[in-house]
Formats: structure tokens, sequence, C-alpha cells
């Protein structure tokens, strides 16, 4: 093992431990599904494939690099680790979630879509869209996941789950329970078979441009 990358890492790997065993705290896992990821520079910090989260520790959390080749590594990574690149190649995120929640995974097996009804939207940079279908680990899925993520901070994917990314870990993190509300919210609107109420153009502009003064406003003080 390359004790020196290991020590470099070792804060980052160490956090995609924490993540992994919150979102089993708060339910937002089943079993070992889902996967967590740190960008640092031109390296991906990743969970590992198939440990329980209760058994996970920062050395068995594998480095790779942007092309997806060991740098260190004791066991596989995630099956997901193709999606985690792509975003990464594609976007400005430095972190990033895929969970199973109850929710989100439901709604994304019914819509194209989260419409812009309710404002926590906003955090997301607009209406959530749902990645088309694909098998998990491939190419196809990361495709679509990607497309999805447009100009967004979230998607659902169809018939499987959602995604949060964000310029640091924890802004990934703390979207989370925000996109699973929209979507239990959204579900229970739905169910009562009339229709949602969705904001107009003008309201999602003024949203969305205050949601990023509100974040901005609580950036830590330098």
């Amino acid at each position: 093992m390359n004790r020196g990358i290991f020590m470099i890492c070792q804060g980052e790997r160490q956090a995609v431990v924490d993540v992994c065993q919150e979102l089993q705290r708060k339910g937002l896992v089943v079993g070992t599904a889902g996967n967590v990821s740190v960008r640092v520079g031109n390296k991906v910090c990743i969970s590992p494939s198939a440990v329980p989260y209760e058994d996970l520790t920062a050395d068995l959390v594998g480095v790779h690099d942007l092309n997806g080749e060991v740098v260190e590594a004791q066991l596989k990574p995630s099956s997901e680790l193709p999606l985690h690149l792509a975003v990464y190649h594609s976007t400005d995120a430095r972190g990033i979630t895929h969970n199973h929640a109850p929710a989100s995974t439901a709604l994304g097996l019914v819509c194209d879509e989260v419409p812009f009804s309710h404002y926590y939207s906003a955090m997301f940079g607009g209406p959530i869209r749902v990645s088309a279908y694909a098998n998990f680990g491939t190419d196809e899925l990361a495709h679509n996941v990607v497309t999805a993520l447009d100009g967004r901070q979230g998607a659902l994917m169809s018939n499987h789950g959602a995604i949060t990314i964000g310029p640091t870990l924890d802004t990934a993190l703390s979207l989370l329970p925000y996109l699973e509300y929209i979507c239990e919210v959204q579900l229970r609107a739905m169910s009562t078979g009339r229709p949602v109420k969705v904001l107009n153009e003008q309201q999602i502009t003024f949203q969305v441009e205050a949601i990023k003064e509100y974040s901005s406003s609580r950036l830590p003080e330098q």
C-alpha cells in the first residue's frame, strides 16, 4: 500500500465513511445499496462495493484517478464508479451521494420530472429531472444521469434512486433530506387525485435567485 497516498486522502476517506453511515442512520439506504465519493484534485475517494456501512473504515475506501484506475484500494470500488467519474468530468462537483431513499425512489417510478411545486426545488436549480432508465454500473446510466443533472444539484434515477452533488461532500449530503422531502410532498399531493399546483416561470426565477442569495449569505467568514 502506498502510505503516502493514504495519508494525503485520509481525511477525505474518513468523510466518505461518515457520510455512508449517516445515510444508513437516516434510512436513506438499504443494506449496502448507495454510494458516496469525494474528489481530491485528480483523485476520487469512493466507497467500496458490498461492505456493510457499519463495518466500513477509512482504509477500505479506495482512491482512483479520474480515469478509474486504482491509485490505492484494497477492495473493488462501488459498481457506480463510472457514474461518479462521469459527474466529476461533466460538472464542478467535488462530492456525490447516491441513495435509495423511499420517496425519491418511488417518485422515480411514476414521473419523468418533479415539477416546481415547492420552493425547495430552487435549491436544486429548478424542477428535478428523472434520468432515463439504464442498468446500474453502466456507462449508459452514467450518461443519462449526467444529462439529468445539467444545471442541477440533484436528480432522480428512473426505477433506481437519487443523486445529489455539491462543491463539497457536506453540501451534497445536506441536500438529501430536502430532496426526499420534496418527493414525499409530491407523492402525497399526487395521491389526492387533485391537480398539483406548480409555480410559474416568474416565481421559479425569483425562488432560484433568492436561494442563491441566501446560500451565499451563509458562507463562513474568512
